[in-house]
């Protein structure tokens, strides 16, 4: 699909695993980390925060892209979360977080907390009607 360096993917993978060692999942015992590249190719992380008023928890993506957003990125290009045996991806209300923060050809990566496992999509196949003030 697409040819990012390793660096790259490891370094969005570091990024997410870091995270999601941080991760507070009390309740589901889920961990979760994601990680964003945005467009001056800075890498910021996140992980899913849950709470007591279960399901109101935060997702580890939109703890990445909030801290892309505070730090005045626009837009990514590349996302990848890690957690559980691999067979994961971002939920639909992620999807529709990333849908609006990323260029065209956004790549989302899915990676098993062992580091195997990796998937790969477009965007637009995760989502492919997401809302937007285009349509």
């Amino acid at each position: 699909m697409t040819d990012p360096s390793p660096s790259l993917i490891d370094r969005l993978q570091a990024a997410a695993s870091a995270a999601r060692e941080q991760a507070h999942a009390p309740y589901s015992k889920f961990k979760v980390g994601a990680a964003v590249l945005d467009e001056q190719s800075r890498i910021f992380a996140g992980c899913n925060v849950e709470n007591a008023a279960y399901p109101l928890g935060t997702c580890a993506e939109a703890v990445a892209l909030g801290a892309m957003v505070v730090s005045g990125g626009k837009t990514c290009s590349h996302v990848l979360v890690i957690g559980g045996d691999g067979d994961l991806s971002p939920c639909g209300g992620c999807r529709q977080r990333i849908a609006e923060l990323c260029g065209p050809d956004c790549i989302v990566y899915a990676v098993a907390a062992d580091g195997t496992a990796l998937k790969e999509w477009k965007m637009a196949d995760l989502l492919p009607n997401a809302f937007s003030f285009d349509r």
